[in-house]
């Protein structure tokens, strides 16, 4: 049994290959679920295997359930991605457009987390990894969420934010490399400071999401390479698959909730989670 502090438990193959199935659909959902809701897919991750008492899933099955979640976020969003090729294709033109400029404003937004990400993961990434940090962060950062939910104005779109509004929702990007932040919530607690509409503040996070994941899935995918364990297994299909579907379900919700609602029910999640958390790694 894992220590209530401790991270990850030891891995099983990192082919994902016989794993019970009852782990891999948990694994699948929750991943899928909590991508791109304010409430920390990696915190979530990390805490699977530590109440559970299974053992790590292996990067196989990491990258899956992400390849997974991003198809479907490419899904939900084809519109504004369709957009953003046309406005690629005018400007080889010599012409500008809003898809372009959306385009350009995603592309700014993730290079903050790309070098920050590239820094961690060279001296590091594994040193915030338990329980405790993420219990820390999903507490704070669903306080934070609360607060400037509550008392942001709610008057501007994607469009309205520029170039540098863009650059600060990426900055912001950058502190869910702690786990349990949430990069979908603080994506969206960022573009609620800077008065977006909650609905605008969400699309444009799930926008930022595609990047970020193909990135971490393709350095992902390409260790597994360079390790000879590229087979892609009968486990790592369904684990996918089943990513996709709870995380096209996850994003149509939240978005209608978004364009009636707030962000309440998120961030009393977080405090309940990271209250209970925090109840069970320092109770005697």
């Amino acid at each position: 049994m894992l220590h209530r502090n401790s991270g990850r438990a030891a891995p099983v193959d990192s082919g994902g290959g016989g794993m019970i199935f009852m782990h891999l659909v948990v694994l699948a959902v929750v991943q899928g679920v909590t991508e791109f809701l304010p409430i920390s897919s990696s915190g979530h991750l990390i805490l699977v295997p530590a109440l559970t008492d299974w053992p790590d899933q292996g990067r196989m099955i990491d990258v899956a359930v992400h390849v997974g979640s991003l198809a479907a976020v490419m899904v939900y969003c084809w519109r504004p991605l369709g957009r953003m090729a046309l406005g690629l294709v005018a400007a080889l033109r010599g012409r500008g457009s809003a898809g372009l400029r959306l385009l350009l404003q995603t592309v700014l937004a993730t290079l903050p987390v790309v070098a920050a990400g590239f820094v961690v993961a060279r001296f590091g990434g594994d040193l915030l990894r338990g329980v405790e940090v993420v219990a820390w962060a999903t507490l704070g950062f669903g306080i934070l969420l609360w607060l400037v939910d509550r008392s942001a104005m709610t008057v501007r779109q994607i469009d309205h934010i520029g170039y540098r509004g863009a650059l600060f929702i990426g900055f912001a990007q950058v502190l869910a490399l702690i786990p349990g932040t949430s990069r979908a919530g603080i994506t969206m607690t960022a573009g609620r400071i800077l008065g977006m509409e909650r609905a605008a503040a969400a699309e444009f996070s799930l926008l930022m999401a595609i990047p970020a994941i193909l990135g971490a899935g393709a350095l992902e995918g390409y260790d597994l390479a360079r390790a000879g364990n590229w087979a892609l297994t009968g486990d790592a299909l369904i684990a996918g698959g089943l990513a996709f579907v709870s995380a096209l379900v996850a994003v149509v919700v939240m978005m209608a909730w978004l364009r009636r609602a707030s962000f309440m029910p998120f961030a009393v999640y977080r405090l309940l989670l990271g209250g209970g958390l925090l109840v069970w790694i320092y109770w005697p």
